[in-house]
């Protein structure tokens, strides 16, 4: 793999790359670069700067006091601390989420010492500089626990912060797979910008019992037509063994966005766990890391890969697959880490110019594996760089420029290769080329209303439920609307249940997908049902119509607090709107009913430990962060208007 070190950062239209960009890609392209103007650079002079000092002092560790270094090597084995002492050689830092409880996370026991391995082959040293939680939204479901799940990707990218804060490292290698642990090391990466990051996935366990038996038995539980043996029996044949669970929600479209986004090694995205391949790949990853460091002659820094028109690579790559909701904050809060203002309306505006290429669960039966079968991520990219819908003009871990993607890897006897893939899909029933789309437009819209904004992901809903209109059925918390499922009260009606008090600010927003199978049970019955909530939906949810993350939400006074049951509404996801259809004169006449927990209240878990962050998380289209966006303080939670947000935002609020 080689590269460019020039770092091009003109953003001209990618004709000399190989062809030109779509134009509506451009566009949004061209307005996020104009918007994110003063705060990109303010973020680029600083990692710049820290570029040059890089390049200046050789490898970052020998800038410490002696008893700084000696602290930094103590523990070291032997010829390890004979180079870590030496000061010559660059330092990698390894950054793990692995725990044995996840199987997305416990193949990353054994990667610490086959990195440190291969960063020694390469003439570096590497160290295991700290761990971050990884906790699992599929264990914490209806819990607790799930009021943290979202406060914890804040969580990682300060432990990651924490990590590289020692002064020892001239690059990071970052193990981590799941919902908020990608998010959390990349946000915490891009604040150590001049320092080449490398992702090392781990990659999908092997197909276990079909998407559709697992859906069709927990609808028949929800029924009580099953117990919870059957349950159990089927939910263990569908997680069965270490690696990443196999349907396409949040965690196989982080892998998807991080290796379009250039942080993969090119193929790497799915490639099982305890394979030759695996490990191949995972060697490479550590040689790649010194290769890239501001000591050789491809300094990569992880602060200019992610750019501008990396982040609306991202965002194509989501909405081309129909990936999960979840992304629609954790792409905005990625790109303000890198001094870069995505907003909604750049999703919403892409997403009615990127077809829908891939059927993966819950948008259709296939999983990962049946995706990677088809051609995978190398006949996904090539397809959207041939139809202009990618810029191709990027820099990447694997050199310069997103042809490298094209190609897949292999092991041609015993050692890795990357071979450039010819043929296109060879399942058209799960990925197809854009001339075949399943759809002209993405899997995921924005809705927008007099309710506020909220995003609707409308690639698995079938057509003839993409309008719902019809009575509110409004709860407070979750255990409320099952609870009223099993009692019968929501049989024989249509109604848009309303689930308010989950945001960001009022618990944490936790996911709501325990409330799928009961709703789905209902829609099947031939009721029309949706969901309005300021909460989340999981990245497995799809087939209730759905309008989630609204903003502004309860807990900021958002009018999804003067909802009263039977209040008509109508969700329309195929226009984009949502609206409750109550003469204004007699919303302005209500106060909020209903009210989040207070602090007191909100105990237990360790959920009392998160108080700080109820009261300072920022709304849901702003990315539902803790931290400055763009490098500027905002008062959020108090209802203050957002700078760039649209005049329908600053209305709502």
């Amino acid at each position: 793999m080689t590269g460019r070190t020039d770092h091009r950062t003109d953003h001209r239209p990618d004709d000399d790359e190989g062809g030109r960009v779509n134009p509506v890609i451009q566009e949004i392209t061209d307005r996020l670069i104009e918007r994110s103007r003063a705060s990109r650079t303010a973020y680029l002079a600083r990692i710049d700067a820290e570029a040059e000092e890089a390049r200046r002092r050789g490898p970052a560790r020998s800038t410490l006091g002696c008893a700084n270094l000696a602290h930094g090597f103590a523990a070291a084995p032997g010829a390890d601390k004979l180079d870590l002492r030496a000061s010559v050689k660059p330092g990698v830092a390894i950054v793990s989420s692995y725990n044995d409880m996840l199987s997305a996370h416990q193949p990353y026991e054994t990667y610490p010492a086959i990195l440190k391995a291969a960063v020694r082959t390469a003439g570096g040293v590497a160290q295991f500089a700290g761990g971050v939680p990884a906790m699992c939204d599929g264990i914490t479901q209806g819990r607790p626990g799930m009021e943290l799940s979202l406060y914890s990707r804040e969580v990682i990218a300060m432990a990651t912060a924490i990590a590289l804060s020692h002064d020892m490292f001239d690059a990071s290698l970052m193990l981590g797979v799941c919902d908020k642990i990608v998010p959390g090391l990349l946000i915490g990466a891009l604040h150590f910008g001049h320092l080449p990051a490398v992702f090392v996935p781990a990659g999908p366990m092997g197909s276990g019992l079909p998407n559709k038996v697992k859906a069709r038995t927990r609808q028949l539980f929800a029924e009580g037509k099953v117990g919870k043996d059957e349950l159990l029996d089927a939910e263990a044949r569908s997680y069965h063994s270490p690696g990443t669970c196999t349907f396409y929600g949040t965690a196989n479209s982080n892998q998807v966005m991080i290796e379009v986004m250039g942080l993969h090694l090119p193929g790497s995205t799915f490639v099982n766990p305890r394979t030759e391949l695996r490990q191949a790949l995972t060697e490479a990853a550590g040689r790649r890391a010194v290769a890239l460091t501001a000591h050789g002659a491809e300094y990569t820094p992880v602060g200019r890969v992610v750019d501008e028109k990396a982040i609306v690579n991202a965002c194509v790559a989501l909405l081309a697959t129909g990936g999960s909701t979840n992304h629609t904050m954790h792409l905005v809060a990625i790109a303000a880490a890198a001094g870069i203002e995505l907003l909604w309306d750049d999703l919403a505006a892409l997403s009615k110019a990127v077809p829908l290429l891939t059927r993966m669960y819950p948008n259709g039966q296939a999983d990962v594996n049946h995706f990677q079968a088809a051609g995978g991520m190398q006949v996904l990219i090539g397809e959207l760089l041939d139809a202009g819908l990618l810029h191709r003009d990027v820099l990447t871990v694997a050199g310069h420029g997103l042809d490298h993607y094209r190609s897949a890897p292999a092991l041609k006897d015993g050692e890795l290769v990357w071979e450039e893939r010819t043929e296109g899909s060879t399942d058209p029933d799960v990925l197809r080329p854009v001339g075949e789309a399943f759809s002209p437009d993405g899997g995921i819209h924005m809705l927008d209303g007099n309710l506020g904004r909220a995003v609707s992901k409308v690639s698995a809903v079938r057509p003839e439920h993409l309008v719902v209109e019809a009575p509110a059925k409004v709860f407070d918390d979750q255990l409320d609307l099952l609870r009223a499922f099993e009692a019968g009260e929501l049989d024989g009606q249509d109604f848009v249940a309303v689930i308010r008090y989950q945001g960001p600010s009022a618990n944490g927003m936790p996911e709501l997908h325990k409330l799928t199978p009961p709703l789905a049970v209902l829609l099947d019955r031939g009721q029309r049902v949706a969901i309005v909530t300021d909460g989340r939906m999981s990245g497995a949810s799809g087939k209730v119509p759905a309008a989630i993350h609204l903003s502004p939400e309860a807990a900021h006074g958002g009018p999804i607090a003067l909802v009263r049951d039977g209040d008509p509404i109508r969700l329309d996801s195929a226009a984009g709107t949502l609206e409750l259809l109550v003469p204004a004169e007699e919303l302005a006449a209500r106060t909020p009913q209903g009210a989040p927990l207070s602090d007191a209240q909100w105990v237990g878990t360790g959920r009392e430990l998160f108080a700080a962050f109820r009261r300072t998380a920022g709304p849901a289209e702003r990315g539902a962060g803790i931290f400055a966006l763009n490098g500027r303080a905002e008062s959020l939670a108090d209802g203050a208007d957002v700078a760039g947000s649209t005049a329908a935002a600053g209305d709502a609020r």
